[in-house]
């Protein structure tokens, strides 16, 4: 329970740094991008290879060779995913959600609060984490792509071109 064997410890030692400096180099190849936080496909692909890894690392029926082309592979299909999404808008409207405008000139939006499960308290949380004291001094909140609030204080809104790609916000 405690101990099995030294060449047990031995492979993890090994197989572990092998496999941490493969995908490494498999991230500094596929770029920036890669680990991002943008949305639900960047979530999935960090959870898979953090999943991946341990698997790796782990289970001595996988091997090191087969545990990299899986790295490889997970990397690979965010690459594509992330490449079509910037390079087509039907496959970026099927792949990504949109940002949702949850408060506008300091008024909550309670009808997308509720579509997008959000409460009240989340929203007053995201506006006193920006310094801001009341809604009244809120231009906007937008609840991201990846779940975080953007907040947009009254005092720095300038010509709000900022929200130019969230749906439903009032013009004129």
């Amino acid at each position: 329970m405690f101990f099995d064997s030294w060449d047990g410890l031995l492979r993890v030692v090994v197989v572990g740094v092998c496999a941490y400096a493969a995908l490494v180099v498999l991230l500094r190849l596929s770029g920036k991008r890669t680990l991002a936080k943008m949305n639900a496909f960047d979530l999935v692909a960090t959870v898979a290879l953090g999943s991946t890894l341990a698997t790796v690392l782990l289970t001595s029926d996988v091997a090191l060779a087969e545990g990299v082309l899986a790295l490889a592979l997970l990397i690979g299909a965010q690459f594509a995913v992330a490449w079509t999404s910037v390079r087509v808008g039907l496959f970026r409207r099927a792949v990504k959600s949109t940002p949702t405008l949850l408060v506008w000139q300091g008024r909550l939006r309670d009808r997308e609060l509720r579509e997008q499960r959000v409460s009240r308290s989340e929203v007053l949380q995201a506006v006193r984490s920006q310094g801001v004291g009341g809604l009244d001094r809120v231009a906007a909140v937008v609840l991201e792509t990846d779940g975080s609030f953007s907040v947009i204080p009254a005092s720095s809104a300038g010509g709000l071109d900022a929200l130019d790609d969230v749906p439903d916000v009032p013009r004129g």
